[in-house]
């Protein structure tokens, strides 16, 4: 698919007449390889979140795109990535999750690496007993170390490195939700799941974006919060979703809720934002809970979908939360046909990216925007 102006400027007119990116950005894999350094190693995306290494030495293997990465806590408790090769001979260093307790062992020649990524032993480099060699410089030869952030416990990620720094290009949004910059603590085991869906990323990011299905595809969640009680959140470039005005809290038998984040102004009481911020974070916020779901593309048409809800303490009740998961699992699950009906339906030929409603799908557009933007020579 050629990469010029005039093929993404239908794409980039206003909500009103524009047209959707085009079947090949969903089913072509020349598409989807270009989509990793444009919408995904260029800027910041997530990779994983905090609460997958919560304790020091905790090392988690992650597939980035293709790109083979090492989430760790490191000895001092910061949480990092680096590249989960050996500068050896490139060998794979930590295949599955576990915790480090002394050094990174390559499994092939047994070059060390700490938790900092230093390369701090090279048995036998320099021949039969010998482990240094003046040709191999361990001050230089450190993991590889990748461009990190955190931030609502996320792990964004800049592979190469030329992204303005991450709260530079989040000034908008930090400060949108900085009534909760209390710290977000993970629920636990019974607070986390993962979805796998038949279909491209975006999909995702476009459903999750708007509101105008709730009618149909959550008939339950409608029943409270209705599509009315609904608003459009948009900002360019950046991110966008819908909000409600009608947030419930979640009771337990005995009418018991979640405490509340502290220092909340009153607007929160019944209010609720959920964004998606680019290329693919999907972000929720509540006055008693919020949630983030880490979006990983495995191929151009298959998507897990890693979602995690946090808390204002730890001291929460396990059969509130629970149900809370349980009640967030059903609608993620809902959306999962439609998804998968939206890619499906990419074979047709005929399918010309389809157009918005300019009432109800300006956060979508604005997602398209942006993917044209990124392709779009400047």
């Amino acid at each position: 698919m050629p990469d010029t102006a005039t093929d993404f400027a239908a794409i980039r007119r206003p909500v009103a007449e524009a047209r959707g990116l085009p079947n090949a950005h969903y089913t072509d894999p020349l598409v989807h390889a270009q989509e990793r350094d444009r919408l995904f190693f260029d800027i910041w995306a997530g990779l994983a979140v905090a609460a997958d290494v919560p304790a020091t030495g905790d090392a988690v293997p992650v597939d980035f795109l293709g790109v083979p990465l090492l989430l760790i806590r490191d000895r001092s408790g910061q949480v990092r990535v680096f590249q989960n090769i050996c500068r050896h001979r490139g060998m794979i260093l930590v295949p599955e999750p576990r915790r480090i307790e002394g050094a990174i062992r390559c499994p092939y020649h047994s070059w060390c690496y700490g938790t900092d990524g230093r390369l701090v032993a090279t048995p036998h480099v320099g021949g039969p007993g010998m482990n240094t060699h003046a040709a191999v410089d361990k001050a230089t030869l450190g993991l590889i170390e990748v461009r990190t952030h955190v931030w609502r416990d996320v792990v964004w990620v800049n592979l190469s490195g030329t992204a303005p720094a991450f709260e530079n290009t989040h000034a908008d949004l930090i400060a949108r939700w900085s009534d909760f910059d209390a710290p977000l603590l993970h629920g636990g085991a019974d607070s986390r799941f993962t979805l796998t869906v038949r279909s491209n990323w975006k999909l995702a990011v476009e459903n999750f974006c708007e509101s105008y299905h709730l009618p149909w595809v959550h008939p339950g969640l409608n029943a409270y919060s209705r599509l009315e009680d609904h608003y459009n959140i948009e900002a360019p470039g950046l991110y966008s979703g819908q909000g409600s005005t009608l947030y419930r809290q979640i009771r337990g038998p005995a009418g018991g809720t979640f405490p509340d984040f502290p220092g909340l102004p009153d607007r929160w009481d019944t209010a609720a934002e959920y964004v998606a911020v680019y290329p693919n974070v999907l972000l929720g916020t509540h006055r008693d809970h919020a949630f983030a779901i880490v979006l990983q593309p495995l191929s151009q048409h298959e998507t897990a979908e890693h979602v995690h809800l946090y808390y204002a303490t730890a001291e929460t009740d396990p059969s509130l939360r629970a149900a809370n998961a349980a009640q967030w699992k059903t609608v993620f699950e809902e959306d999962i046909f439609v998804v998968e009906g939206m890619q499906a339906g990419r074979a047709a030929p005929g399918f010309d990216g389809g157009r918005f409603s300019p009432a109800m799908d300006g956060p979508t557009h604005c997602f398209h925007d942006w993917v044209a933007g990124r392709f779009a020579p400047a």
